[in-house]
């Protein structure tokens, strides 16, 4: 069983921490657990409770009538009102989802939305939302490091299968170079950016995790990108401006970079790259071809 702190509950919430206080206080359903040292904690359970609460009370119902449901009236309603792909409430419904590593309900979900909207959009509005609220997307372990994979794998069998399924692109189409550098090996983000350039055309080079920056210059050489795209994610004692140096001394290609904030807080005003914090932004970059 996992535990989360207040911090923790907070992030993937949204509720504020001055609210869980007053609902322990005043209603039964919420009994955080404590330490030794009296500090709050949170279960499993618990924390499914809350996302529940907050799709019920997102539908206008009153805490004080929440409080005196069952567990089955609460999941009763829950299940009826996962129907009208409210991105805040899918992604709820997700977190709950992989909190019971629940592949069937997960793929239900993320599917039922991608019907409705592409899976562009859905990638744009619910799967990069929900990775970046979970903490998997920038491989910072934030909530939930014990299903991880369980998340990691869905996505990308999802991305892969989403990839191979477009049409190649034509002759002439401009050229995104994609990778990690060495001892980065969180690449689902990178893949969510993948399935992006593909979908609007760009032909993609991707180099996957782990990649020696001297041999970045020799791919350049060979396939003349007019894009590259890498992300840091994972923090390290070498200096992020020692990679970024390494990548940008090799060629003037533009690069964009994307990654964990935490870890490219020194860069992201740095004149040299393109700064990416969004996906919206990653498309707003593409659609310029030349």
């Amino acid at each position: 069983m996992s535990t989360y702190s207040m911090a923790q509950i907070v992030a993937l919430t949204g509720v504020k921490a001055h609210t869980l206080r007053k609902w322990e206080t005043r209603y039964s359903f919420l009994e955080p657990e404590r330490t030794d040292t009296n500090i709050r904690y949170y279960t499993d359970s618990q924390l499914k409770k809350l996302m529940n609460i907050g799709i019920l009370t997102r539908k206008g119902y009153r805490i004080s009538k929440i409080d005196k449901m069952s567990e089955k009236d609460i999941h009763d309603l829950i299940t009826n009102s996962i129907s009208d792909n409210s991105q805040e409430d899918e992604i709820s419904a997700l977190i709950i989802a992989t909190l019971e590593m629940d592949e069937v309900v997960f793929n239900r979900i993320l599917n039922s939305y991608i019907k409705e909207k592409g899976l562009l959009v859905a990638t744009i509005q619910l799967i990069y939302p929900f990775l970046n609220q979970v903490g998997v997307l920038w491989g910072i372990n934030k909530v939930m490091p014990a299903q991880e994979h369980f998340i990691s794998n869905l996505i990308k069998k999802k991305m892969f299968s989403a990839i191979d399924a477009l049409p190649y692109p034509e002759k002439n189409s401009p050229v995104i170079l994609m990778f990690l550098t060495e001892n980065e090996h969180h690449e689902i983000g990178l893949l969510l950016a993948y399935y992006m350039a593909r979908d609007m055309g760009w032909k993609v080079y991707y180099l996957g995790q782990n990649v020696p920056t001297e041999n970045i210059k020799q791919v350049i050489e060979v396939v003349n990108p007019k894009r590259m795209l890498s992300m840091f994610i994972t923090p390290s004692t070498e200096p992020i401006t020692v990679k970024l140096d390494a990548i940008l001394k090799q060629t003037e290609v533009p690069l964009l970079v994307s990654g964990n904030p935490e870890v490219i807080e020194d860069i992201m005003d740095d004149k040299r790259i393109i700064y990416i914090s969004h996906p919206e932004d990653l498309v707003e970059n593409l659609k310029n071809r030349t």
